[in-house]
C-alpha cells in the first residue's frame, strides 16, 4: 500500500469517498481503506428490485453533482453501485480495496496503529467512514422456530423467487419491510406483516418531494433559528439509530401506508412477542402502533419543515393533514405457522453498527463513537456517514459531503490531531 500516509479513511462507501474528495482539495495525503474487493459499499447488500429512496437530484456529491435530466427520478441498486465507482474515479480517489482494518490502537507518540488483512501500518490521523449498515440484527426468538421455516434476514434476501412456496411473514415494518411486502405482494405472495413504529411520511410535500425539504431544513434551517432536525435536538441519545420514515423509490416513488397495505389483502399484526414452536404471538396494541406510525411524520418533521419554509419566507403552497383513517385489520394476536401457510419469515429488523475493531474506550452505550460534530474524543480519529452526526442529512448520500467537508478543513488547520 506504499509509505504511511498522513490520513488513513476506512472505509470507502460514500462518506470515505467525499471525506477523500475535501481531503485532496486541502492537500492533505491520505489513502481509503476498503474491506470490499468491489466499491459501491452497502448498496451491494441490497436486493434485486431496490430503488434509491432519495431521488436524483439528491445525489450531489462533492466534486460531481448529479447533471442528468430526470432529477425527480430514482436509481436502481446497480447504477448506485456504477454510481460510486465512477464518482472514485472522477475525484482519482487513492483506496485500496480487500483490505480489512482488524484493530485500530494509538501508539505512544499519538499516532495510530492500524492491524490490517495486509499488514500493519501507521497514520497521524484516522476517519471512520464504515457506515451503519455493518450487523444484520436478528431478535433471539429466531432461534426458537421450526427447522422447517426459511429465515432471512433482508440483508440476504434478494427477490421472490428466493423463497419456497407459501406465505411469507416480515418481522418490521421499515423502509425495507414495507418495500419488500409490496414486491413479494405484487409476485402474489400472500404476506403477512408484524408492525413496527417507524414513521410514515408523504412522499411529496408541500409541492417538493419530501427529502428536498428534509436537505434544505437540515441544512439552512439553523441560520433562521430552525434546529428541529440537528442532532442536539434528538429527544434521546438511541433516537440516532432510529428507523427513517417509510417510504419507497420504485415505479417513480411513492408513500407507503401500512393500512392500505392491508386493504390490499396483506395481513397486518402487532409486533412478534413469542415464538412457541410454530405458534406465534403479537402484541394486541395494532390500532395504536398504526396511529404511532401515522403520527410520526406531524409530530416532529412537518413542524420542523413548516418552520423553516415560515422563517426563510418561501413560497410552498400549503398541504393539509392527510385525513384520519380509521380502518382496522381483523387479525388475530396469534397465528400458527401451519395453519397460516407460512413457509418463510423475513426480519426487516435492521443493522447495528459495528467498531469491533477499536482497540480504544470511545464508544458510548448505544455503540457510538463519542464524538462532537465528527472529532472523537480520541485526538486525531474522526467519524463521518453515521446517522445523526451531525443533523438528519449526515448518512444519506447527498448529506455525507457537507460533514465531510468541515473535518477535512480541521485535519487540514493547525490545529487538527488536538
Amino acid at each position: 500500500m506504499g509509505s504511511a500516509p498522513d490520513t488513513v479513511i476506512i472505509g470507502a462507501g460514500q462518506a470515505g469517498l467525499a471525506t477523500s474528495y475535501w481531503l485532496t482539495q486541502a492537500g492533505v495525503e491520505h489513502q481509503l481503506l476498503e474491506r470490499r474487493v468491489t466499491l459501491g459499499g452497502a448498496y451491494q447488500d441490497r436486493w434485486d428490485g431496490f430503488y434509491m429512496n432519495t431521488p436524483n437530484f439528491t445525489l450531489d456529491l462533492p466534486g460531481m453533482p448529479y447533471r442528468g435530466d430526470d432529477p425527480e427520478a430514482f436509481l436502481p441498486r446497480t447504477a448506485v453501485v456504477n454510481l460510486l465507482r465512477r464518482y472514485a474515479e472522477v475525484i482519482d480517489a487513492p483506496v485500496h480495496t480487500g483490505v480489512d482494518v482488524t484493530r485500530l490502537s494509538t501508539a505512544t507518540d499519538g499516532t495510530f496503529n492500524l492491524e490490517t488483512s495486509l499488514g500493519a501500518m501507521q497514520a497521524k490521523r484516522v476517519v471512520l467512514a464504515t457506515g451503519a449498515y455493518q450487523i444484520p440484527k436478528l431478535p433471539p426468538m429466531a432461534a426458537k422456530l421450526p427447522k422447517e421455516i426459511t429465515q432471512l434476514h433482508t440483508h440476504d434476501y434478494r427477490n421472490p423467487e428466493q423463497l419456497p412456496d407459501g406465505a411469507v411473514l416480515i418481522v418490521g415494518t421499515g423502509q425495507s419491510g414495507g418495500q419488500i411486502a409490496e414486491e413479494l405482494h405484487d409476485a402474489g405472495r400472500e404476506v403477512h406483516l408484524a408492525v413496527s413504529t417507524c414513521p410514515e411520511a408523504p412522499r411529496r410535500y408541500r409541492g417538493h418531494d419530501i427529502l428536498y425539504w428534509l436537505l434544505e431544513t437540515g441544512k439552512h434551517g439553523p441560520d433562521f433559528g430552525v434546529k428541529a432536525l440537528t442532532r442536539e435536538a434528538l429527544p434521546s441519545p438511541a433516537a440516532r439509530l432510529a428507523c427513517n420514515p417509510l417510504l419507497s423509490g420504485t415505479d417513480g416513488g411513492h408513500d407507503i401506508h401500512l393500512r392500505e397495505l392491508g386493504r390490499r389483502g396483506m395481513h397486518l399484526h402487532g409486533r412478534l412477542e413469542n415464538v412457541d414452536d410454530g405458534d406465534l404471538t403479537f402484541t394486541d396494541d395494532l390500532p395504536e402502533r398504526l396511529a404511532t406510525v401515522e403520527s410520526g411524520f406531524n409530530s416532529r418533521m412537518r413542524k420542523a419543515i413548516d418552520g423553516y419554509i415560515a422563517a426563510a419566507g418561501l413560497d410552498a403552497p400549503e398541504q393539509p393533514p392527510v385525513p384520519d383513517d380509521n380502518w382496522l385489520p381483523s387479525e388475530p394476536a396469534s397465528l400458527n405457522l401451519t395453519d397460516a401457510g407460512i413457509t418463510s419469515i423475513l426480519w426487516a429488523t435492521g443493522y447495528g453498527l459495528d467498531f469491533s475493531f477499536l482497540d480504544m474506550p470511545l464508544l458510548d452505550e448505544w455503540g457510538y463513537p463519542k464524538h462532537t460534530a465528527g472529532v472523537t474524543e480520541q485526538p486525531g480519529l474522526y467519524a463521518v456517514g453515521l446517522p445523526w452526526l451531525t443533523r438528519h442529512y449526515s448518512s444519506i448520500l447527498g448529506g455525507v459531503g457537507m460533514d465531510a467537508k468541515n473535518l477535512a478543513a480541521l485535519m487540514a488547520g493547525p490545529t487538527s490531531t488536538a
